[in-house]
Parts: structure tokens; C-alpha cells; sequence
């Protein structure tokens, strides 16, 4: 079969279909966000609760339940549930607030993203919903009775899905054509009883007039036409669309406007507000939501009794075009076909695997295609706040974010987490890019070329990190990012996208300089950074909590440096074979690196160092402001991250630039003997070039830490916190006394909300930068370099098959064992074997250290989504 869903990639980038147009790109959640605090000092959560939700409308987006949009959330379509039990309409995922959840902010539902192709032809998305009423209270309440050293309360542990009283809600898209989406939503009944099911399939338009002027209110109109009942939509900024459905119960028209009775208790101009359906439904009264045929929100209701096991399906069709019979034969046609191509789509990425590793690659791209979502967030409009509707307190344009007036996003972007986190980070996009590149590379580049545009990267140079601030800082991965899509994209078409290399290069120098100007303040070229997304991992707090006024020198912030020197060097020559001009670049970053090299391995005995030569590893050096240093001994992946910057440069390519050739060996001859440690010493001319930020010796004993399983190697991929910390590491700063110890599940401790923890769990971005790293170095050494594997052990592997088993590590926590088991369920072992669960998959934030055990957001799909490029290359390798 050909591969139709390549075609229609093809056609987008061509500009003849706009096959990306509609996606899912309504919100998982808005509630809860910096964008719609408008509170005097930032209390986002409170500010505007999920119990507002339905009530109230929001500034910057929308959101719903397994919903889609178009490009700009102008026009939103999302399914609503009733159980006849709940005390209000399921039309949003129900989660934890930050304070709330004794781990951070916590999704508290079962929802599966199962199929998703780059362009959306087709998507299928399950949610389970339960029969008896949905514990709200019960989860809110219980979780507030555990500490830090408990283990949350899951809606399965509730116990409300024991006995299968509940019904699988499956809402599947297909695009006949750009404009023209059908939607099946297929809702079974999983107990053996009856049970009655309420369902309004949704369609809302974003309401943009109670913020600013528009030339037209947006309308939904009822449209009486004998077998196809429909309601036309009528949009100034999208256009004119048809919503047909099969025939209803009943047709429920309000408008989507604030109701100010229930959320200020201010009397409302009238009744048609925005959770006009909740009311109707759960009370039984639907005079009110009945009386109007139009408006800016519509639901046909269906009223439906399932037998026990029993499936029922209703049809709707969304498009601009006039169709007869749009509900008819072709339209199940069409879906087997989008369901078919799907398959031949994925089945292309990794023919040779297994059948399980590629559900697990299926339904990790799903995921990460599903948590594509509209982002709308104009910092200086939001500041001062909309004069039609309201001015906001004073303190905030002295507050949060307040330093970012040009940042204005309007786009589709890949989330980390759709729920618990429907906002961009830098670090994790880039992640997202090196695994979007194997589905659609055009959208990876598109995506981080975003970071780059003048209204995302602030004026200075800086990449915004994260929407909670804006002004911390994500290790500078881009440069890295850039070089994988390249490849990635070389390797699938057979072209070199040299235009996309220059474009980001441009921009990236300018961030480079920020690094450089912002995060040396010793120029020493031994970098501070801050947190650098590891969150926890150090004995205090690394952006704010830096003791007695004192500078870090971290490790891992040299290290980013480092490989971002690499990663620039290598772009420049990639670029130099088209525009020799940047050949001078290569030479530029490769000084820089060496600079940098010297400045972390370099002995100097007045001064605590970076390395211990006894432990073997390289740690941070606190300075204080008096000259005192401090060497603070924790071997976390902070140090290891030292390997991370490498890069083997043939023969073939010094030889192809004479000029660049020509700096290295001026540079070995009369810079080297000026330099505490001599970073090139195994290069000869005529070879071929290997630049690490570690030296052979010093690599050597990292590895050797690396793949210590009472240390570093976890059954299920490298840990991000030795083991040897299960005996707590302590110092002394200024009379105050810090620890950390090894915890290998959820964090203990509060830093940085304390919702994820980088003491001793698996982080795949970070494992998948080593195994990058070591198929490098093997590149230069080959078999010349064999370490024991595990550490101890008698085999000896070389560096490329070390990497192949440690992939086979991180792949196996998703994969079935002989028992049936996936580590990443390790505590609903007994859930996950019923048949309506066993092949569902869920990819969490990060893993426990020791079982494999999923961790922190339960569907973050974005980097977790990089072990269906370990399973690609893998299958590959294997066959």
C-alpha cells in the first residue's frame, strides 16, 4: 500500500492543501495557567480553579475533553459526559493544583492517546469514564493527607473501576480533506449491567468579543433539513462551516460568555451562559438551554441506555463543504481507509519490530502528536490587561514575566504535558524535535525555528524557558536539536536542508553570546546557569538558593556549553560545504571549545578543582564571596554530563576544509603549550579528530561509573543520582547544613514545586544524550576501547553495543515481560492485564530508578516519546 499519509505531508509542505489546518490543538487545560492569572501576585492556581471552569470564560484559549480545533482555537470541538451520578458535566480533565497533590500537580483520570498521524488525517483518543460518581472529593482529600514520602492516590486506587462499572469513550477523526473532519465517537459499556450514558459532542466558538472589537460575533445557527439534521457555523476569522450529527435527543444552544452570577454572584444580563449545559443536564431542566436556535456554544444531546457489553456509535461530520448523504456510506469508507494508511504510516518506521515495540512506538507518537496545542500568550497585552473587560492589579507590571514585553505567542506547539503542563519549555521542544523529526521533519523545524523568531527570543539573545517564568534557564539544547532534525530529515529524503542549518545557526550565535555574557561571571569559562532543568538534583536550590551570596561553577552548566560549542562547530562545517564564509565559524567554536575544556579539566592546587582524581568524577565548586571554595562532592548526572560533549570529526572533513585544518594544527602548536591540560594531545594530521570535553583517562572512569550497576547503570537505563547516595551526602555552608540522598521514586523534598525529582530516577532525554554520545566515541575508538558491562562483569562490550543495550534497558520498561507485565505499571500490574487494559501505554514524565516504575506527569509523551527513535534504530541494528 502506498503511503498516502507521506503524500499528504508532501502537499503541506507544498502549500497546495492546508492538511494542518485542524489538529488537536484545543487544551487539555487552561484553568490553572500564568495566562489567565490575573491576580496582583501570581496565584495562578486559585485564581482561576477548575471548579471556574465551566462557568468562567478564558482570556487566551480554551480547552475540553479529546477535543480539536483550528490552528488559531477559534472554532472548538470536544465531547462532554454525564453518568447521571456526577456532580457536574465531565467536560475537562480533573486533576491536583500544585499545593494540592502531595507530589506537585497530578492529572487524576485514565485517558489514552492510541493513534495519530503528523497531519492529523486520522486520531483516535479513549478516555475511561466511570458509572458510579467520579471521587473528586475523595482524591482531593486523601492526597492531602500524604507527605512527600507517600505514594499518590490514583484514581485506580479508589477502587471505582474494580468491578468494570465504567464505559470506554473512544473519539476517532478522519479528514476526508483539509476542511472536512468526520468524527466517530464509540462509547462501550464495560460492566455487565445497564447503564445510562449522557453525551453532548460540543462545538465552541473561542469568544473573542468580550476582550477586544470584532467585525463579527461569531454564530452557530440550527438548520432544519429533512435526514440531515446540522447547524451552520458562521466564523469572521475562520470561515463557514456545517456541524451534521445523527439525530439527537435534543439540541442545547448558549453562548459562551461568563456566568457572573455563579463565579462573582453579580446578577448576568441573561441566562445563556457558558455552563448553561451542565445546569440543563444535571438537573433535568432543558426549558432554558432548549429555547434558543442559535448561539455560541451547541451540543446535540444524546440520552443513552448500554446494555452490559454493548457498543453504540454516533456520527458527526465538521466541514466547509455541502455533501449529500455526509453521514453516509463514503463515511466509513474514508475512516477505513485514514485507519489503514495510519497503520502503513507507522508499520514503514520500524517493519522489523516486534508487534509489541511497535504499539509502543505507535502510541508514543501519538501522544507526542496529540499534545500539539494552540498557545496563545502576548505578555504586554496580559500585563496591562483589556480595557473592555478589566484592569488588572498595579503589582503586576512589576512581576512575573514583566521583563518580557516583546514575547508574543500565537502558534501550535508541542507541549511537555497537555495537562500538567499545557505550556512550552525550551529544553523539552527541543527533545520533542529530535522525535518529531522521524514523523515530520517540516514541523520539527518549524517548531524550533520558533524559539529563534524575534517574538519568542527576547531582544538580548535569551530563549524563553517556561510560561511560570520566562527568565529562568533550560540547557541550551537547540543547537543539538538543529543538528538531529538535519540529519534525521538528510537521511529520509536524501537532501540537505542547508537553509534550515542557516537559519537557525544566525540565531542561535546570538543566544550563544547571551550564555557567554550572561553565565560566566568568573570568565573563566567554567559556567554557573542555574537549575539547567534539573530541578532538585543539587543540596539547595541552584537558580535562588545559592549560599552566602556565593557563585556555583557547575559542571553541568560548563558541560552544556560545551556540547553547545560542538554542536555549533559542527553546523558551521555542514553549512561551510555550500558557504565556505562559515568555515571561519568552525574555527570560532572550536577555540571557544578547547577554552572551555582546558577551563574544567585543568589542575590548579590553590583552588578546590572540578575533578577528583581519587573518586574519579567531576563535581561543582561553590565560591564564596571571599575566595573560599568549596568542592561539593555529589556524583549525579550534573558530572557525568561531561561526556555528553564529544564529537569525532573524519579525516574526509578536515581535509575537505584546508582553513579550519589549518586553525587546529596552528592551535596544537602554539596555543596547546599555553594550556593547563591539553584537550587535543591524541590528534595527527592525516587522522581523524576527536573532540571531547573529557580526555581519554578521565572519560574511561566515568563510563566505568556509568555502567556500575551500584552506581549509575539501573536495570531500566542510567539513574540521574548515584546509588552510593542511599548513604546521604552532607555539607556544611556558612553554618547551615545540606543533604542529599539517593530516592529513587518521587521527590521528598519541595524544590521547584516539588513535582518531579532528579535524585536517583530515569530521565530518557538524558539517557538518550549518552547513548548519542557513546556510538560518538566509538566512532573514533572502535574496538579499541572495551569496557566491562556491566561494571564488574567478565563480558566486554565495545562502546556502540554498550549503547544498544542500554536502549534495550529504556525500552524494556514499556514492553511486556513473559508475564504480561509493563514496569512502567508496576503498582496496577493486576489492571493492566484485563483485556481492555493490556494495550494501553502511558509515558510518563520519568522512572523510577529501580522498577522501571512510571513517575510525574502521566502522559508527558514530548522527550519520553525518544524511546520510539530507540526503538527504530534498535530494530535496525538487531536486523
Amino acid at each position: 500500500m502506498n503511503n498516502i499519509e507521506k503524500d499528504r505531508l508532501t502537499q503541506n509542505k507544498n502549500k497546495e492543501k492546508d492538511w494542518l489546518k485542524w489538529g488537536p490543538y484545543l487544551s487539555e487545560r487552561q484553568w490553572g495557567t500564568v495566562r489567565e492569572d490575573y491576580s496582583a501576585h501570581g496565584d495562578a492556581w486559585n485564581y482561576f480553579p477548575h471548579d471556574h471552569a465551566r462557568s468562567r470564560i478564558f482570556r487566551w484559549g480554551e480547552d475540553g475533553l479529546a477535543g480539536i480545533s483550528d490552528r488559531y482555537c477559534n472554532i472548538c470541538f470536544n465531547i462532554a459526559l454525564w453518568n447521571g451520578k456526577d456532580p457536574i458535566l465531565k467536560e475537562r480533565l480533573f486533576g491536583l493544583t500544585g499545593p494540592q497533590g502531595n507530589h506537585g500537580e497530578d492529572v487524576k483520570e485514565l485517558y489514552y492517546y492510541l493513534e495519530n498521524t503528523p497531519t492529523h488525517s486520522y486520531m483516535k483518543h479513549l478516555y475511561k469514564y466511570p458509572q458510579k460518581m467520579f471521587p473528586y472529593d475523595k482524591l482531593v482529600s486523601e492526597n492531602q493527607k500524604r507527605g512527600r514520602n507517600d505514594l499518590e492516590y490514583e484514581l485506580l486506587d479508589t477502587g471505582i473501576f474494580d468491578t468494570n462499572a465504567y464505559f470506554d469513550v473512544v473519539t476517532e477523526y478522519a479528514k476526508a480533506d483539509e476542511k472536512d473532519i468526520l468524527i466517530k465517537i464509540t462509547i462501550t459499556n464495560r460492566n455487565k449491567r445497564k447503564a445510562q450514558l449522557h453525551l453532548l459532542p460540543t462545538l465552541t466558538m473561542r469568544n473573542h468579543w468580550t476582550f477586544k472589537d470584532m467585525s463579527q460575533k461569531p454564530i452557530i445557527k440550527k438548520k432544519v433539513k429533512k435526514g440531515e439534521p446540522h447547524v451552520a457555523v458562521e466564523h469572521p476569522y475562520v470561515g463557514d462551516y456545517k456541524l451534521y450529527f445523527d439525530a439527537a435527543d435534543k439540541l442545547l444552544f448558549t453562548e459562551n460568555e461568563t456566568n457572573r452570577e455563579s463565579v462573582y454572584l453579580q446578577t448576568n444580563n441573561h441566562p445563556f451562559k457558558k455552563d448553561l449545559f451542565h445546569h440543563a443536564v444535571v438537573n433535568n431542566n432543558y426549558k432554558i438551554a432548549t429555547k434558543k436556535k442559535k448561539g455560541t456554544k451547541f451540543a446535540p444531546l444524546y440520552e443513552l441506555s448500554l446494555k452490559g457489553g454493548e457498543t453504540i456509535t454516533i456520527k458527526l461530520r465538521l466541514t466547509d463543504k455541502k455533501t449529500n448523504q455526509p453521514l453516509g456510506d463514503k463515511f466509513d469508507t474514508i475512516f477505513t481507509q485514514r485507519q489503514e494508511e495510519c497503520a502503513t504510516f507507522y508499520n514503514n518506521l520500524a517493519p522489523k519490530a516486534s508487534d509489541d515495540k511497535r504499539a509502543i512506538l505507535k502510541q508514543a507518537f501519538a501522544g507526542l502528536l496529540w499534545s500539539k496545542q494552540y498557545y496563545n500568550y502576548e505578555v504586554e497585552k496580559w500585563l496591562e490587561g483589556d480595557s473592555k473587560n478589566s484592569n488588572p492589579p498595579a503589582e503586576r507590571l512589576h512581576g512575573r514575566n514583566s521583563g518580557w514585553k516583546t514575547l508574543r505567542n500565537h502558534d501550535v506547539l508541542s507541549m511537555p504535558d497537555a495537562w500538567e503542563y499545557p505550556w512550552y519549555a525550551a529544553w523539552d521542544s527541543a527533545f520533542h524535535c529530535a522525535s518529531f523529526a522521524s514523523i515530520d521533519p517540516e514541523f520539527a523545524k518549524d517548531q524550533l525555528l520558533l524559539f529563534t523568531k524575534e517574538w519568542y527570543m527576547a531582544p538580548n539573545g535569551q530563549i524563553p524557558a517556561y510560561e511560570w517564568n520566562f527568565s529562568d534557564v533550560n540547557p541550551p539544547v537547540q543547537a543539538w536539536a538543529t543538528l538531529q532534525i538535519f540529519k534525521t530529515d538528510r537521511d529520509m529524503t536524501g537532501k540537505r536542508d542547508v537553509n534550515f542549518l542557516k537559519r537557525m545557526f544566525n540565531k542561535l550565535s546570538l543566544n550563544f553570546t547571551w550564555w557567554v555574557n550572561r553565565l560566566d561571571r568568573n570568565e573563566n569559562n567554567v559556567f554557573q546557569g542555574g537549575f539547567l532543568g534539573l530541578d532538585n538534583i543539587g543540596v539547595f536550590d541552584r537558580s535562588h538558593g545559592v549560599p552566602g551570596d556565593g557563585i556555583l561553577e557547575q559542571v553541568d552548566g560548563t558541560a552544556w556549553m560545551a556540547l553547545y560549542c560542538l554542536n555549533m562547530l559542527e553546523i558551521s562545517l555542514e553549512i561551510a560545504m555550500d558557504d565556505d564564509t562559515y568555515e571561519d565559524m568552525a574555527t570560532k567554536y572550536f577555540g571557544h571549545f578547547i577554552f572551555i575544556a582546558e577551563a574544567l579539566n585543568k589542575m590548579d592546587t590553590n583552588k578546590a578543582n572540578t575533578w577528583d582524581d581519587i573518586e574519579g568524577f567531576f563535581y561543582d565548586r561553590l565560591i564564596l564571596p571571599n575566595g573560599q571554595s568549596t568542592t561539593i562532592k555529589i556524583r549525579s548526572i550534573a558530572g557525568m554530563l561531561s561526556i555528553a560533549a564529544v564529537l569525532n570529526l573524519k579525516k574526509s572533513t578536515m581535509d575537505r576544509f584546508p582553513k579550519f585544518k589549518a586553525g587546529v594544527l596552528w592551535f596544537k602548536k602554539y596555543r596547546m603549550e599555553n594550556l593547563k591540560y591539553n584537550v587535543i594531545q591524541e590528534y595527527t594530521d592525516g587522522d581523524d579528530l576527536l573532540l571531547s570535553l573529557v580526555p581519554r583517562d578521565r572519560m574511561q572512569m566515568l563510563v566505568k561509573s556509568l555502567l556500575d550497576e551500584k552506581e549509575f547503570l539501573s536495570p531500566y537505563g542510567i539513574r540521574s543520582l548515584s546509588k552510593i547516595h542511599q548513604t546521604p551526602y552532607e555539607i556544611h555552608i556558612n553554618g547551615v547544613h545540606y543533604s542529599i540522598n539517593y530516592e529513587p521514586g518521587e521527590s521528598t523534598v519541595s524544590l521547584f514545586g516539588g513535582n518531579s525529582n532528579w535524585r536517583g530516577p530515569v530521565w530518557m532525554p538524558m539517557n538518550y544524550l549518552f547513548i548519542k554520545a557513546l556510538r560518538e566515541y566509538h566512532q573514533y575508538c572502535g574496538d579499541e576501547l572495551m569496557f566491562e558491562y556491566p561494571t564488574g562483569s567478565p563480558t566486554k562490550l565495545n562502546l556502540s553495543q554498550i549503547s544498544d543495550e542500554l536502549s534495550k534497558r529504556l525500552i524494556n520498561m514499556f514492553e511486556k515481560d513473559k508475564h504480561g507485565n509493563r514496569p512502567i505499571n508496576d503498582l496496577y500490574h493486576g489492571h493492566y492485564k484485563k483485556d481492555d487494559f493490556k494495550d494501553l501505554i502511558l509515558f510518563y514524565e520519568y522512572f523510577h530508578g529501580e522498577n522501571g516504575r512510571g513517575l510525574g506527569a502521566s502522559h508527558q509523551t514530548g522527550w519520553t516519546a525518544l524511546v520510539a527513535n530507540l526503538i527504530e534504530q534498535i530494530s535496525t541494528r538487531d536486523n
